[in-house]
């Protein structure tokens, strides 16, 4: 286990390291280390190198001029000048809030970026100000939709955060597939193998190979197959794209640029970088923010006094496990896988800083 701050440190290390300012570098440690709280460490640490990698190939600008290019009162589409996902989206969601502080509602389409870590932590953002956010990304070209062998989307997160009152807020933050591919790369380095529905090969079989990407296979959508809803996760996965490209002027479905060095970006692309898509609502333009917050806390202990299902010992409201896991880890520290110690001290010698776990 490694303590919070001694991995923030080293993190703030390497960002700076790469030209970073000492406020984005922190910045984007913050959001990497959200993931690794929330035990979702397929947005963590195990993303460094991709960064790393894509900024040594010059496929990254660590100090972006972040602009919107098109706006009216309650929209912006935000150029993110092929910067950090973690800093465009931060940038993006605060130009929603203000505006939704201004006019209710605020929506800001993002084109020219890169990958922006866990949905959720843009979404909590709105909570401190009384707002409802979400955030959305399409991603890798790794997903085949549905009775496709074509890889045509990306995972496709989707976040929604909602503020309560004496209760904790409900959090959703869920790609639109089985699996992530952060998480399948995980299974690969810890031997597992990848659950039934979660991928197939190259000839759209089912495949329990969780390193099948790297052998022409794709992830498949939410559900599985057709006949478990893969339909729906399809359709979920598609309104991403089109919410954060489409809109935007960004590359959708299979024109999305690797978020790693390995592939190569595709010639004639049709858009500018990767997308995003980040919405924010002011409680009080729909009632008096406490009666509204009076009538979630209702809504999440009916949810939370539901009766579990047998085997199991409590029913969950979204977001919920994700803070009990920050809890015991900024406590006991962070897990690091020793194949993701290996490249991070790779960086950390190359780029001569000193890496003490």
């Amino acid at each position: 286990m490694v303590a919070y701050t001694q991995l923030k440190d080293f993190l703030t290390d390497i960002f700076e390291s790469i030209g970073c300012s000492k406020a984005d570098a922190v910045t984007t440690a913050n959001v990497l280390l959200a993931a690794e709280l929330r035990n979702i460490n397929s947005h963590g640490l195990i993303r460094v190198k991709d960064y790393y990698n894509l900024w040594k190939q010059g496929r990254l600008n660590p100090t972006p001029n972040i602009e919107i290019v098109h706006e009216t009162p309650s929209t912006a589409v935000v150029d993110g000048d092929n910067g950090l996902g973690m800093l465009v989206g931060l940038k993006a969601m605060q130009i929603a809030m203000d505006k939704a502080e201004k006019v209710g509602t605020g929506w800001v389409s993002v084109r020219n970026s890169n990958h922006f870590g866990i949905a959720g932590y843009y979404t909590m953002q709105a909570l401190k100000r009384d707002m409802i956010g979400m955030a959305m990304t399409n991603a890798n070209p790794l997903v085949a939709p549905t009775f496709s062998t074509d890889k045509l989307l990306g995972t496709n997160p989707i976040s929604v955060a909602i503020p309560a009152g004496n209760e904790a807020p409900f959090v959703a933050d869920f790609a639109t597939t089985p699996i992530a591919r952060g998480k399948l790369e995980v299974m690969h380095k810890k031997g597992l193998k990848a659950p039934d529905g979660f991928v197939q090969d190259k000839y759209g079989e089912s495949s329990n190979d969780p390193n099948i990407l790297t052998e022409g296979g794709a992830i498949l959508p939410l559900g599985g197959d057709y006949v478990h809803g893969s339909h729906k996760g399809y359709c979920l996965g598609a309104i991403v794209d089109i919410f954060s490209a489409v809109l935007s002027g960004a590359n959708f479905g299979p024109y999305v640029p690797p978020s790693v060095a390995y592939l190569p970006v595709l010639p004639d692309l049709p858009g500018i970088g990767t997308g995003h898509f980040f919405g924010a609502m002011r409680i009080d333009g729909f009632q008096p923010a406490d009666e509204f917050k009076k009538y979630m806390d209702l809504w999440i202990r009916t949810f939370k006094e539901a009766t579990p299902a047998k085997g199991q010992n409590r029913v969950f409201v979204p977001g919920e496990p994700e803070r009990e896991w920050e809890a015991i880890r900024m406590k006991e520290g962070i897990p690091v896988l020793d194949r993701v110690k290996e490249e991070l001290s790779l960086i950390a010698k190359e780029l001569n800083i000193k890496m003490s776990f």
